[in-house]
């Protein structure tokens, strides 16, 4: 099979840490172009679901994240080239600092993704209290590694004239980067934060896209930054399927909870699973009374503390879900989704009854207590992955079960990360596997396969007005 060329516009914009400005610019950016009739596909470096999902509306495109941990190196070069291919830009929003990945040598960072794209990169630098010191910064990212082509610098949070002067001038003569645009410090934060990053999209009646939009347009010179992106080489790789060919038979139902509570979904995941036979059956946690007719749930991440009275006022889903989990439906849940099927959640002095399928009480605290890579092995046979299974994932939460130590059996041992208890994740009732482990179907191909397998054998048993067995996988080779 010959080669393809592989050509697309492409550009990384990257910061000298986190809270640098580069989501802002990467929003403003994308809405400004796609405002000049400009195609553009977002990605987002790392396991991001909030920021991945205000570049989707900026560019109005479904945003791929792209991490090299959680994806082989072939899979993550075939997504992005898939993806990008036919756009007029592909613009990739890094994660922390240029040269930040988890260990001293910097492995699955923005830089080292940049170099295996062959992507222009542009940093966002945060200029408060600084001057001349700029210069020196960018500097030593330019040496640091010759092999990342950092083409620009927007320097964000200026505070005057004089300022700006200064840093303009100080790296004009001391380095050969180029000033693409020069932000003036915001009074207030379009897009505030909070525990889990920025603010979603969900809880805003108004578009600040739009102002943010301006706001670079502004101070940013759009074509420059274009032309860096246009002048990215062309190169040559073989490009194949990213998902397998779809899988013949009668597909299953599987029901999605997706609305303001839960909705950290990586599109991929919900692809992979049409490709493995499944129809997608979306459904509200907060507004609709009962489950579905489907033959599994997938369960994502979310906010289920900030509408946890909502969940909890809804007690016709709470008992359709426990009825359903104990008559066998399979049920795959993530952080959130492991939230929801606990007996209570407690956030800001308040408890909030959940579904009970577990008898366990999540607490959510002011710092993280779950943040990064994980790794882990499958321990207890269950319905999603043989034991012995390798399985890569991440995880962010700020809960933690309070009474962890009621389980007798988890499903996953952890090599790295922190999971449910110290070294341990994933708890199992009947067909329902829950956790704090989020994980990429494209990184993991069993995961979609195995998850429709289980569908259908629930799909039988209704269909015949039997209960459904527990569905527990052979042990993996």
């Amino acid at each position: 099979m010959p080669a393809s060329v592989l050509s697309c516009p492409r550009i990384l914009v990257a910061g000298l840490g986190g809270g640098s400005g580069k989501t802002i610019v990467s929003l403003g950016l994308a809405r400004a172009y796609c405002g000049q009739g400009i195609s553009v596909q977002t990605f987002k470096k790392g396991p991001d679901y909030i920021d991945a999902k205000w570049l989707a509306l900026a560019s109005n495109s479904i945003t791929i994240n792209l991490d090299p941990f959680l994806l082989p190196a072939d899979v993550l070069h075939n997504l992005f080239w898939t993806k990008a291919r036919g756009s007029d830009l592909a613009l990739i929003e890094g994660n922390r600092g240029l040269y930040d990945g988890k260990d001293v040598v910097g492995s699955c960072s923005s830089a080292e993704l940049a170099k295996v794209l062959r992507c222009p990169v542009v940093v966002v630098a945060d200029c408060t209290k600084v001057t001349r010191t700029m210069a020196a910064i960018i500097m030593g990212l330019c040496a640091f590694d010759p092999e990342v082509d950092i083409r620009g610098v927007i320097l964000n949070r200026t505070a005057g004239c004089r300022h700006q002067d200064i840093l303009r001038q100080s790296i004009e003569k001391y380095t050969d980067v180029r000033v693409l645009g020069i932000l003036p410090k915001l009074a207030v934060n379009p897009i505030p934060e909070r525990h889990m990053g920025l603010i979603s999209d969900a809880e805003f009646l108004a578009d600040p896209i739009r102002d943010i939009a301006s706001f670079v347009r502004e101070h940013t010179d759009l074509e420059a930054c274009l032309r860096i992106a246009q002048s990215a080489p062309s190169l040559t790789g073989h490009l194949s399927p990213v998902y397998p060919a779809p899988e013949s038979g009668e597909r299953a139902r599987v029901g999605v909870a997706r609305d303001a509570a839960l909705w950290f979904y990586y599109q991929e995941n919900l692809d992979a699973l049409q490709h493995a036979g499944a129809e997608l059956v979306e459904f509200s946690l907060l507004d609709d009374r009962e489950v579905p007719e489907v033959d599994a749930l997938y369960m994502g991440g979310g906010f289920p503390e900030t509408l946890a009275q909502g969940l909890s006022s809804n007690a016709g889903m709470r008992q359709s879900i426990r009825e359903h989990v104990r008559c066998g439906l399979p049920v795959y849940a993530e952080c959130g989704g492991l939230m929801y099927l606990s007996q209570e959640l407690q956030y800001d002095g308040s408890a909030y009854a959940m579904a009970g399928v577990f008898p366990l009480t999540t607490k959510v605290f002011k710092k993280p207590q779950g943040h990064g890579y994980i790794c882990s092995r499958v321990q207890s046979a269950n319905p999603f992955y043989p034991v012995g299974f390798v399985l890569t994932g991440h995880e962010f939460h700020y809960s933690h079960c309070t009474d962890a130590d009621r389980v007798s059996s988890f499903v996953f041992s952890l090599d790295r990360g922190q999971g449910m208890k110290k070294g341990w994740d994933g708890v199992l009732v009947r067909n329902c596997l829950a956790g704090y482990t989020h994980i990429h179907a494209l990184g993991i191909p069993v995961w979609a396969t195995n998850f429709v397998s289980a569908a259908r054998i629930y799909q039988h048993h209704r269909g015949v007005r039997r209960p459904c067995p527990d569905i527990r996988l052979e042990k993996s080779a």
